[in-house]
């Protein structure tokens, strides 16, 4: 009773302190998290024969030059094509309610127009709204440097806690495994490998296919010849974390963007194939070969984790939301076992009550008890 004590004081402890330390955790769990992905890598490298030091040097200078990559090409970009697309709305809005509105109506009797006009209405609202929050912000940025100098020296303090917890992080591990009471030793090391397990599958895996498919995506659409092909691979490879969404959220636009474009049966069949073309290399290739049979995380448990993270821990509980989620998951899968491996589950006389739960329904349907009844 004692020790489930000391368990439960850790835990209110641990909670305790992310909620009051939130802003000054940021740079260490967000080290913590690129430790923890950089790690295999580093460790290959190292049986490969490099020194740690040399393979953790090597594993940065990659992350650096594909972040440098990303701030140079990439996210301008991104930025450049979201500009013009939010420009471009204004006029996309107008045709759908003049053109493709009566069209529909004609054909399915849907008042689209009516529609339209009352979500424009509520977009106006909140870009305004928008506005007015991101105005207030950088006032107050400007008025108080140290807010900005802050976020400044934590955003700095991430690359640097990455390489020194990257260079320690085998040896962090085993300490940490040196502290668990012995008599826990075996259960805890059994369920930290599967906990790795799920979250390698999640945060490694998923994370490699949605990139692959957020630049397949934005190739496609590119070489097609749509506007804000870059912009709409982007999205859809964010949203690709839920299975699924990315494909409907991504062809949704591109199909909006193409009629709207170009207005041509072949760009629509165009952006349907792409989109079909991913989800088969998903399917076929990038699923099979990144996550293979590993553990991975119910689309639903990672759409309330987040939420839920956000929500009692705003940023560093976003952060932290999947990681919780992964170990939660293992402990109530451990529970869930060792309920049906438990005399409650099963008392002994189990099989004798399902085979007479069997022979009573087989005597229910056979044709002599129908006939009888």
């Amino acid at each position: 009773m004692r020790h489930s004590w000391w368990g439960v004081g850790f835990l209110v402890v641990l909670v305790g302190g992310i909620f009051l330390l939130d802003a000054v955790l940021m740079p260490f769990v967000a080290g913590m998290i690129l430790a923890y992905l950089a790690d295999p890598l580093a460790d290959r490298l190292e049986h490969w024969g490099m020194g740690r030091v040399l393979a953790v040097t090597s594993v940065f200078f990659i992350m650096a030059l594909v972040l440098v990559i990303s701030l140079l090409i990439v996210v301008p970009l991104i930025i450049q094509q979201a500009k013009q697309f939010g420009e471009s709305l204004p006029v996309m809005f107008e045709w759908v309610k003049n053109v493709l509105a009566p069209k529909l109506e004609e054909w399915a009797g849907y008042d689209l127009q009516t529609e339209m006009d009352n979500i424009q209405q509520v977009l106006t609202k909140h870009w305004r709204d928008a506005g007015g929050y991101l105005a207030q912000a950088l006032g107050q940025i400007g008025r108080s440097g140290m807010a900005l100098v802050s976020w400044v020296t934590f955003l700095a303090l991430v690359p640097v806690v990455t390489f020194y917890l990257l260079l320690d992080w085998d040896h962090l591990m085993q300490r940490l495994a040196d502290l668990v009471p012995r008599r826990w030793l075996a259960d805890t090391l059994r369920l930290a490998g599967r906990c790795d397990e799920v979250l390698s599958a999640f945060l490694r895996g998923q994370l490699l296919v949605m990139l692959c498919l957020g630049v397949l995506y934005a190739l496609g659409l590119s070489l097609l010849g749509l506007n804000f092909g870059l912009l709409i691979g982007f999205v859809s490879g964010l949203a690709s974390i839920v299975p699924f969404l990315g494909f409907i959220v991504g062809l949704t636009i591109a199909l909006l963007v193409a009629v709207f474009q170009m207005g041509t049966i072949w760009a629509i069949l165009g952006v349907i194939a792409i989109f079909a073309a991913g989800q088969m290399i998903e399917s076929v290739v990038l699923q099979p070969k990144l996550l293979g049979n590993k553990i991975g995380l119910h689309p639903v448990a990672v759409i309330f984790a987040v939420l839920v993270g956000g929500e009692l821990f705003g940023f560093i509980g976003v952060l932290l939301a999947l990681p919780a989620a992964a170990v939660i998951m293992v402990l109530l899968r451990e529970a869930h076992d060792r309920y049906k491996n438990s005399s409650l589950y099963d008392d002994g006389n189990t099989l004798t009550q399902d085979a007479n739960v069997k022979r009573q329904l087989e005597n229910r349907g056979s044709p002599d008890t129908r006939d009888s009844s």
